[in-house]
């Protein structure tokens, strides 16, 4: 067995160590910050910024020539990300890519939520991206979102993460009742429609004042309790029902990520799969200058639901923010555009399932990843038989770990489980599609897809230093 060293001792008590906490704890302050794509693509657009990112777009418009070293980004509906720093050879010979998503599994709301029953305003939801439904119940949840009105107004919605804020929850029938319930299977105790949130209590007052009392007061005579809920959202908010036409609201775990373990060697929170490869991508990508070959950053929405849309990495977004940056370098034609995309290289940033010595019988120990071991690379995902996996090059392998061993971080290689055990997949193939060298890599996290996931320290801060070290050295 090809064992690898736990990576904690190459970081002793001391500087070292702290370190690989003080890198840590700003990821996790950016977790608990970002819980929606949105959230996320606000956060890097005003740290690239800072780090002086222009927006392609104003580059374009300006007639600026793109140089080595220049830095730029491209927002795609806020809800997609892409960053780049201009290398000192020609486009043409291709990039280094770092590719993460930065949507993660939870509930939304529906477009007609917000209903009374038995004198308890409810709000309708659907679930997104694979779940273990029977997780998602009595726990304190949060509403995170924008509303769209019809004037063009975008109102933001964040409610629950504040200590003085209300929070929301699925109801779970209790223990003393739940004899059939218990006899179910786990993908039936809970079903998908019965994950509705408990929103309010209080009937509205037939006398209430509000901006438009005669339809309060016409309301108020059926539904009480939602109409004092929608009194409280035209308030706080400026909306009206019809508005929720035109939203998109994520339920979300309320609260912060927090520190796990006496040594404080892990971090638990929301949406580790798949920002805990974004933000060391990010950052990893903060640290370049003038590379070598043109580095690159995509942080995608859409990948837990097949990557679909105009914000997935299926959507020609990528391509076409490649075309632009060539034309601004002008080095733009349709052959050397299709030249870049063949000649790069990606790590496909997505995490890993991590052993977990309470359920061992779904992994193999000699390829399974661990917590502390590093970086892991998984030459191929897919389910029986590999299917839908990208399945990365030997040569390719070869190099990465070349580029690693000279520079001592640590990486681990592994698979999703036994054969026929189950499976996933990520964006990898759909850039494999253009030619590229692609392989998977990321952190290993336990408890992947439930609301609250577990990663290690270490292993977040490995995977940056490999993100560095392979867009500086990969060739």
């Amino acid at each position: 067995m090809m064992e690898r060293q736990n990576a904690w001792a190459k970081y002793p008590e001391g500087k070292k160590r702290e370190e690989v906490f003080k890198f840590a704890e700003h990821y996790r302050r950016f977790l608990s910050a970002c819980k929606t794509e949105r959230e996320c693509v606000d956060f890097f657009e005003r740290e690239a910024q800072k780090a002086g990112f222009l927006d392609l777009k104003q580059v374009v418009e300006d007639g600026v020539r793109l140089k080595a070293g220049d830095k730029v980004y491209v927002s795609n509906m806020g809800k997609s990300l892409v960053l780049f720093v201009v290398g000192k050879k020609d486009l043409e010979h291709g990039m280094n890519i770092l590719g993460a998503h930065i949507d993660s599994p939870r509930l939304d709301l529906k477009q007609d939520p917000l209903y009374e029953d038995t004198d308890f305003a409810m709000l309708d939801t659907h679930y997104y991206g694979g779940i273990k439904k029977y997780q998602w119940v009595t726990l304190p949840l949060a509403l995170h979102g924008v509303i769209a009105k019809k004037d063009g107004t975008l109102v933001k919605v964040n409610i629950g993460d504040s200590p003085e804020d209300p929070v929301f929850g699925v109801s779970d029938l209790l223990a003393h009742l739940s004899r059939e319930q218990m006899e179910k299977k786990a993908a039936k105790v809970i079903e998908g429609e019965n994950l509705d949130l408990l929103a309010g209590s209080i009937p509205l007052e037939e006398n209430a004042e509000t901006e438009d009392g005669k339809k309060h007061a016409k309301e108020a005579v059926k539904e009480k309790v939602k109409a004092g809920i929608m009194k409280i959202l035209e308030e706080e908010y400026g909306i009206e029902e019809e508005d929720f036409l035109s939203a998109e609201i994520e339920v979300v775990p309320a609260g912060e990520a927090r520190d796990y373990g006496l040594d404080r060697s892990m971090i638990m929170g929301y949406g580790h799969d798949d920002r805990v490869c974004a933000y060391p991508s990010f950052m990893a990508l903060l640290e370049m200058k003038k590379p070598k070959l043109t580095s690159v950053c995509i942080l995608v929405d859409k990948e837990e639901i097949g990557s679909v849309g105009a914000t997935g990495m299926r959507s020609r977004f990528f391509e076409n923010a490649v075309a632009e940056l060539m034309n601004a370098a002008g080095e733009y034609s349709e052959l050397k555009l299709r030249r870049a995309l063949k000649n790069s290289c990606v790590l496909s940033s997505d995490v890993s399932a991590a052993f977990d010595p309470n359920f061992p019988s779904v992994m193999t120990k000699r390829n399974a990843a661990y917590f502390g071991r590093g970086l892991v690379f998984n030459k191929y995902t897919g389910s029986g038989g590999k299917s839908g996996s990208n399945d990365a090059n030997a040569e390719y392998v070869a190099a990465l770990r070349r580029i690693m061993d000279k520079n001592e971080v640590a990486f681990q290689t592994a698979e999703l489980g036994r054969v026929d055990q189950g499976g996933g997949g990520t964006i990898a193939y759909i850039l494999a599609d253009y030619g590229m060298q692609v392989i998977d890599s990321g952190v290993a996290v336990i408890n992947m897809h439930a609301p609250w996931e577990i990663i290690s320290k270490v292993d977040l801060y490995e995977a940056f230093r490999g993100y560095v070290v392979f867009l500086k050295e990969q060739a």
